[in-house]
């Protein structure tokens, strides 16, 4: 973890994950920073052993509300980006795009808790979940029943998300890591204009 991280938001040190969240979410219109991602798979025979994926890294910059840009770089290239009306799904490999309505896409999804509105009890139902790791974790329970995951985990240091775990209805985990957090930088007024790659194919959902 960067060590401007560990010193910038002292106060925090010791705060319960609740209050340091809440105010992550009302001292944070933009940040960005990079992200390590991990699938781990139960074992479908029930013997309880588990599989973790390769790791994916990237990289990540949003502003409040409903606008990001999360980029896969390794071991494949994909974009979703947001311009705070559309979600846009592009991948490298195939060349391809596809086009959702963000305000379905988004809902009670992870990517509405940290680049969403601030009125997250409204999709979820938030409680203070210990200390592990050097984080205090924050659980997250969506409150609409058809959402991808049963169950959002978040950890945080210092006032800054450094970890989430998702959790879906299928036994699979989701594990992100975060670094270089920056919190309210310079960003571009079109820096999240989506611009569609030449020859690319465009699929609207």
């Amino acid at each position: 973890m960067l060590l401007a991280c560990a010193t910038a938001f002292p106060v925090f040190a010791h705060a319960a994950a609740l209050d340091q969240f809440k105010s992550f979410v009302s001292s944070t219109k933009a940040a960005r920073g990079e992200f390590t991602q991990r699938q781990v798979k139960t074992d479908d025979a029930g013997k309880g052993a588990s599989r973790v994926s390769t790791p994916a890294t990237g990289t990540f910059v949003f502003a409040r509300p409903g606008k990001f840009i999360w980029t896969y770089v390794k071991p494949y290239e994909q974009v979703l980006q947001a311009d705070g009306d559309k979600l846009y799904i592009y991948d490298k490999d195939l060349n391809q795009v596809t086009i959702r309505k963000l305000g379905n896409a988004l809902g009670s999804s992870p990517a509405a808790i940290l680049f969403g509105s601030n009125d997250l009890e409204k999709n979820f139902t938030l409680k203070e979940a210990g200390s592990r790791d050097g984080l205090e974790w924050l659980q997250a329970i969506p409150k609409a029943k058809d959402t991808t995951f049963d169950q959002i985990a978040i950890g945080l240091k210092d006032g800054v998300p450094m970890a989430m775990e998702l959790k879906d209805s299928f036994g699979q985990v989701s594990l992100l890591s975060f670094k270089n957090f920056e919190k309210n930088p310079q960003i571009a007024s079109d820096q999240f204009r989506f611009e569609t790659p030449k020859g690319a194919d465009v699929f609207q959902q």
